[in-house]
């Protein structure tokens, strides 16, 4: 038997459906999109706060990760996932069987008609294990966007009963509705990566958290520095790196979808951090870095909805 044969064959490690590049890249940018948040935004929030506040600001992402892996495997995926309970939820269950995470990932309620006639559903050429972790790691980092509203005014205890709930109880009903085959997805709303399931479901409910959480100090909200800026810089890097895996890898394929929402990206974050940068200059009279590190942000942000 020569090398290529041996590559080719059917084994239980290497079903016929199972596309070997499609899987490789999608553990690929897994792997990205949670370096954007472990470390990325570990480091980035611990650097841009005052001193006195590091090191709770990164404990807040540090465990938002770990808690929103455990919630997610043993209720959370199958509730944005799986079967439908509601219109706008799934059925929560544990996704941790062998069996469940060895078969071909199949989203079951996007089965849908196209123009031609035909029924489709969403049946990437890998197995549930690697869908499972990529949608995990849009899980945690939406948590961990969201707790940027809230650095510096809200308690470790408070927020490490937050994650929980807020994932169960909101993420999950955006993404089903949206990605999983809920009502959104049936009217044909489109969000490419996470337009709204991520970054418009963090926002308002950080803006809300931060509403009723409540204004920080007068004086630290006079002057508000971050602690180390070099720190800063090589989160808001990780954050854009990662961000090729989290619009690249949402097409579930290596495809020339994947090739464009990559390339997209990068030009848009790019562009935004020029601007905003020229801006700084315009009205302040000179550049700012950390001016550059939120038109960076910005441009990743806009472009997430239409990458592909």
């Amino acid at each position: 038997m020569n090398a290529s044969t041996a590559y080719e064959q059917v084994s239980p490690a290497a079903p016929s459906w199972l596309n070997k590049g499609d899987n490789a890249w999608q553990m690929t940018a897994s792997t990205l999109v949670a370096l954007q948040s472990m470390p990325g935004l570990v480091i980035l929030y611990a650097s841009i706060v005052k001193k006195k506040w590091a090191v709770n600001s990164a404990f807040m992402a540090l465990y938002a990760f770990a808690a929103v892996l455990i919630c997610w495997v043993l209720l959370g995926y199958r509730m944005a996932f799986g079967d439908e309970l509601l219109p706008f939820w799934g059925k929560g269950a544990p996704a941790l069987g062998q069996k469940y995470l060895l078969t071909r990932a199949r989203v079951p309620e996007s089965t849908h008609t196209l123009e031609d006639g035909t029924r489709e559903t969403v049946e990437p050429w890998y197995p549930m294990a690697s869908l499972v972790y990529f949608q995990f790691t849009f899980a945690a980092i939406t948590l961990i966007l969201l707790a940027g509203s809230v650095l510096g005014r809200m308690n470790i205890k408070a927020w490490m009963a937050f994650v929980p709930l807020w994932l169960i109880f909101s993420y999950t009903v955006g993404a089903f509705s949206l990605w999983g085959g809920g009502f959104l997805y049936h009217w044909g709303v489109i969000d490419y990566s996470g337009g709204y399931v991520i970054h418009l479901s963090s926002g308002i409910a950080g803006l809300t958290a931060a509403y009723w959480v409540g204004p920080r100090l007068k004086s630290d909200r006079e002057r508000f520095p971050p602690n180390n800026v070099l720190l800063m810089l090589a989160g808001a890097g990780l954050l854009w790196m990662g961000w090729s895996g989290f619009n690249g890898g949402a097409p579930y394929a290596a495809n020339i979808d994947a090739s464009i929402a990559v390339l997209n990206t990068n030009v848009c974050a790019a562009t935004s951090l020029l601007v905003w940068t020229s801006l700084d200059v315009v009205y302040f009279g000179k550049p700012s870095v950390i001016g550059a590190v939120q038109g960076m942000m910005t441009g990743l942000v806009c472009i997430t909805p239409g990458a592909g």
